[in-house]
């Protein structure tokens, strides 16, 4: 999946530097120099994760992660806040505000992308480009591509997925176990602001199993009646 991140910077010049290395990763950006200009931007499109600067013209940038922890929409995107600040109280209030990680300037581009990287493996494994091997199923995000395999996990036969169902099923095998509800499919599958109905999501799962069913794999994909659906490896 393609991860956009949000530069909250509000010197020119770093905003660019940032962006710059970003999408040399490979990550979409949007950038923004106040906290009010980043909001705009986020009630259009929600990131995948906030790079937000302390020091901003308008708002602290403490005092604005304080603010998207708080909104329902916003509360759980992944927070990494940039300061020149380097003392512990400075660093410890951050992270109190709800911010996931804290980089001190002047920080290298390898250090800000594999902070990035970490925190998104924390944060949003169905963001991580992780191999992911589960239930007989190998699912690489780098390729595109999932397998069928054995118990020892060599490649039996590939699994021919459209896209919506290959993120779909990317998103279910990163949060093995857990129950995730249609509106929360949809927010993270379709996206916040794309207006269908939940039971698209029922149709995509059909289609999944149907295609996971050539290889005896489509029980790993369950519905929990009443809730949603999950990945799991334990009989339903």
């Amino acid at each position: 999946m393609t991860v956009t991140i949000l530069v909250v910077e509000d010197e020119p010049a770093i905003q660019e530097l940032i962006a710059l290395n970003l999408k040399r990763e490979g990550y979409m950006t949007l950038s923004a120099l106040s906290a009010d200009n980043a909001m705009q931007l986020i009630n259009n499109v929600l990131p995948d994760l906030v790079l937000l600067d302390w020091m901003l013209p308008d708002t602290p940038g403490i005092e604005f992660a304080r603010r998207l922890r708080r909104e329902e929409r916003t509360k759980a995107i992944p927070l990494i806040m940039l300061t020149a600040r380097i003392d512990e109280n400075d660093k410890i209030a951050g992270l109190e505000a709800g911010a996931d990680d804290y980089i001190t300037k002047p920080f290298s581009p390898r250090e800000l992308i594999a902070r990035i990287k970490a925190v998104l493996r924390r944060r949003l494994p169905e963001m991580s480009d992780e191999v992911l091997e589960l239930g007989g199923l190998r699912l690489d995000p780098v390729s595109h591509r999932v397998h069928a395999c054995n118990d020892g996990f060599s490649d039996l036969a590939e699994i021919n997925l459209g896209p919506t169902e290959f993120r779909l099923l990317h998103f279910l095998m990163a949060y093995k176990e857990r129950v995730h509800t249609r509106e929360q499919l949809l927010d993270r599958i379709w996206g916040d602001h794309v207006f269908i109905e939940d039971r698209t999501v029922d149709v995509h799962i059909r289609r999944l199993r149907k295609i996971l069913e050539s290889v005896g794999k489509e029980n790993l994909v369950q519905t929990v009646r009443g809730t949603g659906y999950r990945f799991s490896v334990t009989p339903n």
